[in-house]
């Protein structure tokens, strides 16, 4: 379940990065709707790496990495 919500956020931040960057090509940079997306995108990382920490403090998320 957390992995899911974790995939769902990262694709949101795709999105938002995405979204920002045509505000950004169609307004010329004339506009708050690019540092709106940027707002987006920065809280849905935040959100995101909360969900990692709470992931891997409770056992839930491990690191499976061969050099650890």
């Amino acid at each position: 379940m957390l992995k899911s919500i974790i995939v769902l956020l990262l694709i949101g931040i795709l999105i938002s990065l995405i979204v920002g960057f045509v505000f950004f090509y169609k307004d010329q940079g004339r506009s708050k709707r690019v540092l709106y997306a940027l707002g987006v995108r920065v809280t849905l990382a935040v959100i995101m790496m909360a969900l990692i920490f709470y992931g891997l403090t409770t056992g839930e998320l491990t690191l499976n990495a061969p050099w650890l």
